[in-house]
């Protein structure tokens, strides 16, 4: 009887995660290029050749755009497969990629300093590069308020969701949630023409996000301390009021923060010209243009923990043994890459 070859701990996945997080927060996203980008643009031509008001054709082009931002990380899994250096660096490339702290504390603190310089024309005009709200009526109030659930909400899906997604699948993991994540902010919102076209690709996102959401919510909570708050009142907020929101998964980091801010988030907003009225988040004062720092501060906090959670997980991941692939190979009995 032929003993198994054991495996090896997936080190350079998570040191990879670590490289890529620690690039995104020295040098952050190019102005030009960006990998994210250029997938935007592609997956643009593509609804032009596959748009229908049908759910089916939505579905089709979620899957032709998944396919595309996958194909090249699984087609690079098997040219690094045997080479672990090589394994840490395109690992640390794609988390680079992916993630996007750096541009998310950048810009909110961006807008915090137009504030409390009394320039609400100017923070007005940078707010859509943070979230998709209509700025014009906004006061400085409205403003903060904006920005403190953008950071809130942003801190799952620009940093803790890829980074479990990578820890549990390695580039492809991170490519495929970020085109998820893509293709719903392109064509996941409600509107006439994307009504029935991207019901498919929200969904995917709210399934992609939905752990993620939960983990982003429990580190907020476990980091209320650096900000004041309190680690178990501020979980008591995130089980409380998340489930309110109408979304499933963003609520729970904005209550999370919410508590660990001791803030009240929630109300009505306007989204191109339609405005939606959303339960409040939290039992504390409105935000000010001074707790931006803060909810910034905690998500570097959460980006942190988030960091050392993935690789931890990378740690745990199994892989095939670099110096046999030949053995594991020809053990055709084990049909699962993770170890039992």
């Amino acid at each position: 009887m032929r003993t198994r070859t054991p495996r090896a701990a997936d080190w350079p996945l998570a040191g990879g995660i670590v490289a890529g997080v620690l690039a995104d927060a020295l040098i952050g996203d190019p102005r030009r290029g960006h990998p994210v980008a250029l997938f935007g643009q592609a997956a643009t031509r593509i609804e032009r050749r596959l748009y229908a008001d049908d759910k089916t054709r939505g579905a089709a082009f979620a899957a032709c755009c998944e396919a595309l931002a996958v194909a090249p990380a699984l087609a690079a899994a098997q040219v690094f497969r045997y080479r672990p250096v090589a394994r840490l660096a395109w690992a640390g490339t794609v988390t680079w990629a992916v993630t996007g702290a750096r541009s998310l504390t950048v810009e909110a603190e961006r807008i915090q300093r137009a504030l409390l310089a009394g320039d609400l024309p100017g923070a007005r005009e940078l707010l859509p590069n943070l979230c998709g709200r209509d700025p014009a009526q906004l006061d400085e109030a409205g403003i903060a308020r904006a920005v403190v659930e953008s950071v809130a909400e942003n801190c799952s899906d620009a940093i803790v969701a890829p980074l479990l997604w990578g820890a549990l699948a390695g580039p492809p993991g991170l490519a495929a949630y970020r085109a998820a994540n893509t293709l719903d902010a392109m064509v996941g919102h409600r509107s006439p023409r994307y009504e029935r076209f991207g019901w498919a690709s929200a969904r995917l996102d709210d399934v992609a996000n939905w752990a993620p959401a939960r983990v982003t919510a429990l580190l907020a909570a476990a980091c209320a301390p650096v900000v004041g708050g309190r680690a178990q009142a501020a979980w008591r907020i995130a089980t409380e009021y998340g489930p309110r929101h109408p979304s499933p998964n963003a609520g729970w980091c904005e209550a999370a923060f919410a508590g660990a801010l001791g803030l009240r988030l929630g109300g009505p907003l306007s989204y191109s010209g339609r405005t939606e009225h959303r339960p409040e988040l939290g039992a504390g004062r409105p935000p000010e243009p001074a707790d931006i720092a803060r909810a910034c501060r905690l998500c570097r906090v959460v980006t942190a923990s988030a960091t050392a959670l993935a690789a931890s997980l990378a740690c745990h991941r199994r892989q095939r043994p670099d110096s046999d692939p030949v053995g594991y190979a020809n053990d055709t009995s084990r049909s699962c890459r993770w170890a039992r």
